[in-house]
């Protein structure tokens, strides 16, 4: 049986990892409290984008410290409302239909996201996926360490993760899909038998139109269209 293997930011909603961390940190005990923390994630925001741009396993690392000192009881009372109002309202025009499709056709179907993992399992029971592949938050004593455990989802480590999902489900990589937006998971994609470029930067978009792999645009217009793409070098 085969399995769908589907990033999430960009591919099937229109948010990132700073909107679900924005909503914690304006939803603190108390207001000083949450000036304190959008004031230190402020200051620490280039760093963040550097790190966006050179290593993505170090932005998620940056990103995530943000968290420290919240507790786990907090983290997962506000889970649904952060869910409901950042994640649900984002999901793409089609993304559900997608993965039901994907279903149907007796596919495992696993997000393989950056954010964390509570959220996901949320998106998963909302848009019927069977697993969740997303970054864990350590926690001592009840309460963040600002640290993420290992492995962190990010970048080429992706594919290895797909790769050991695959193999401890009895998939063969072979006959199973992956989907994302970013080029940045092209390590994720080559893994899969069966590629596609989901609402594609312009570098995926080129490279799908190089390889012939399946485009599919949910919910937003081409970025790049592929007749542009064609008179490319």
């Amino acid at each position: 049986m085969p399995a769908s293997f589907f990033d999430v930011d960009g591919t099937l909603v229109h948010t990132n990892l700073l909107h679900p961390t924005v909503f914690y940190l304006t939803n603190q005990p108390n207001p000083l409290r949450s000036l304190g923390a959008l004031a230190r994630a402020a200051l620490g925001g280039p760093r963040m984008v550097l790190a966006e741009l050179v290593d993505r396993r170090r932005f998620n690392e940056l990103l995530f410290a943000n968290y420290e000192g919240i507790s786990s009881d907090r983290l997962l009372t506000l889970a649904d409302e952060a869910f409901d109002s950042v994640m649900k309202r984002a999901v793409y025009p089609g993304a559900r239909d997608l993965v039901q499709r994907c279903l149907g056709e007796g596919h495992d179907v696993v997000l393989v996201s950056g954010a964390l993992d509570f959220l996901m399992e949320r998106l998963a029971r909302h848009l019927g996926a069977t697993a969740v592949i997303a970054n864990r938050l350590d926690f001592k004593d009840g309460y963040a360490t600002g640290k993420v455990l290992r492995p962190i989802v990010a970048g080429p480590e992706k594919a290895r993760l797909v790769r050991e999902w695959a193999r401890d489900h009895g998939h063969d990589l072979g006959d199973c899909f992956g989907y994302s937006d970013s080029y940045s998971d092209v390590p994720m994609l080559s893994v899969v038998g069966h590629p596609c470029a989901v609402n594609p930067d312009y570098r995926l978009a080129k490279l799908a139109l190089t390889y012939s792999w399946p485009v599919i645009h949910l919910g937003k217009r081409p970025a790049v269209e592929s007749r542009m793409l064609e008179r490319l070098p």
